[in-house]
């Protein structure tokens, strides 16, 4: 019997109008956790102080290479199982479950016993109490990201979407109350700031739970098929997390991994000078790189949604043998990706002192105004490498982007381990620092283009990253020598640099009226 293909109930329309409704959601809710996450970094220096937020920092750099690989993979391993079983969907959760929660109670237990070391590493022992702290949010992370993972997988986006902001907005008031609570006793901000974070997480799990309850419409287990057994199988599913896993481990170092080392570096450095405050001093010179990376990484953090939309189509033109497609869709996503990247880029790095100033206040602007000129362009270059890794594991070569990953993070760890201890504490530090990782980032985007270029024949043009390096260069200089302005007045500047920017784009014949054709045309793709 066949089904019409357009019943008059009007289903399709409904549905469409449901999944449209659920990525409105989802797009509000990222857009919600950028800002929110804005707000808590600029917030909690003032609730804790300079280095107790230079400390919390020392902590969640460590803490976050675990707790997002944690979030990603469960999220994404178990909304795959979820959706491959429909009519059992509670099922599948409750087999997934029985792997990520003995998996998140050993992976908590395992950071635990590590921040003695961890801590002995960064010569920082204040820090050990708070990364022990922090596993209890990697166990509670463990137990939510699955369930988070059963509604994305189960299509409903939108209790998806308010558990992500109820989070947030549960997180934000456990960090600054808690972490204000423990300064005002006399205690460790930085110690209060996890607690309260990992009080945060407790209090969304009865909702998570509460959310993600279902009930499987076809009871009978002995017709399931072949495919259907495959997911509650944990070893099967266990080596399909694997790969999802290392790609996210070497991501979120990479990401990690030059503020964990100047951490070690600036403290070797405060004892050598014998400073009775060495402690403090380091931890606010870790504050002040951790500014500078807030920004630095807005490119990455908007554009890695962008390649979300650009290419997933990638794995169906690949599994068709449409090369020519795979081809096109590389080229055209790669260069409006560093198109939109260059913007961002020269904006932060002809503003560093004013964006500083309005988030964290003069001192951090004076401190680390040449830092964050440097690290934007860096930061640049890894939302590339983040592109060209996204590409590869489109076309299913996932083993190939995580080699490269893993090189760039030893890449990264090497410049920097070379450079920073022989520069002079403070200041030069950090400059030395954003320097090596900048160089080392740029290196790894050359070589990652260069594996894309292989594959597919396509990336970023040659001639369109010569345009843009100059346009950003143009508006970089032009920051450079316009007057000191306020916190009013730096939105508009950016913005008046931002068109200036475009303009020499389109001055360029780099940008074009076909562009915004092009964008139209991958979304429709995209939605079809």
């Amino acid at each position: 019997m066949t089904m019409p293909a357009t019943p008059p109930t009007g289903e399709p329309e409904t549905t469409a109008r449901k999944a449209g409704r659920g990525g409105v959601a989802v797009l509000f809710a990222k857009v919600f956790f950028i800002v929110i996450g804005l707000a808590q970094q600029t917030l909690l220096p003032r609730a804790i102080g300079l280095a107790g937020y230079g400390a919390f920092s020392r902590v969640m750099a460590i803490a976050n290479i675990l707790n997002n690989v944690v979030v990603s993979t469960s999220i994404q391993g178990v909304s795959r199982a979820v959706a491959r079983a429909p009519g059992r969907e509670g099922r599948a959760l409750r087999a997934v479950m029985r792997v990520h929660v003995p998996v998140a109670f050993g992976l908590a237990a395992l950071f635990v016993a590590s921040s003695p070391l961890l801590a002995a590493f960064q010569h920082a022992p204040h820090i050990a109490m708070p990364l022990a702290a922090a596993g209890a949010v990697t166990l509670l992370y463990g137990i939510y990201a699955p369930l988070v993972g059963s509604l994305n997988g189960r299509a409903l986006f939108t209790r998806q979407a308010g558990l992500d902001v109820t989070s947030a907005i549960l997180r934000t008031i456990g960090l600054l109350a808690l972490g204000r609570l423990f300064m005002m006793r006399g205690l460790s901000g930085t110690l209060g700031a996890i607690v309260g974070a990992g009080l945060a997480a407790a209090a969304i799990l009865p909702l998570a739970f509460t959310w993600s309850r279902t009930r499987d419409r076809i009871a009978d287990t002995a017709s399931l098929t072949d495919d259907d057994a495959a997911i509650v199988k944990s070893r099967a599913y266990v080596m399909e997390l694997l790969p999802l896993a290392l790609a996210q481990l070497f991501t979120n170092a990479l990401m990690q991994i030059d503020i964990t080392l100047l951490g070690r570096f600036l403290s070797q450095g405060a004892i050598a000078g014998s400073d009775t405050a060495a402690t403090a001093l380091a931890d606010e010179w870790v504050a002040v790189y951790r500014a500078c990376q807030l920004f630095s990484f807005l490119p990455y953090q908007l554009l890695m949604s962008i390649t979300q939309i650009l290419f997933p189509m990638l794995a169906r033109a690949k599994a068709e043998g449409d090369t020519d497609a795979v081809r096109r869709y590389v080229a055209r996503g790669a260069r409006l990706g560093a198109l939109a990247c260059g913007l961002l880029v020269g904006v932060v790095a002809a503003l560093p002192g004013p964006l500083l100033a309005i988030a964290f206040g003069p001192v951090v602007a004076e401190r680390g105004a040449a830092t964050l000129r440097v690290l934007a362009l860096g930061q640049g270059a890894f939302t590339l490498f983040g592109i060209a890794s996204t590409v590869l594991t489109s076309l299913g070569r996932e083993r190939l982007a995580a080699v490269i990953s893993l090189g760039a993070v030893l890449t990264v760890a090497a410049s920097c381990s070379l450079a920073v201890p022989g520069a002079a504490f403070g200041a030069p530090q950090l400059f030395v620092c954003a320097l090596a990782t900048s160089v080392a980032l740029g290196t790894s985007l050359v070589v990652a283009g260069y594996f894309v270029r292989r594959e597919t024949q396509a990336f970023v043009p040659l001639a369109t990253a010569a345009r843009v390096g100059v346009a950003v260069a143009v508006v970089i200089l032009a920051g450079a020598y316009l007057p000191p302005v306020g916190k009013l007045l730096t939105p508009i500047v950016g913005a008046g640099l931002g068109v200036v920017y475009v303009v020499l784009l389109i001055a360029l014949r780099e940008l074009t009226g076909d562009d915004l054709g092009a964008l139209r045309e991958t979304l429709a793709r995209r939605r079809s």
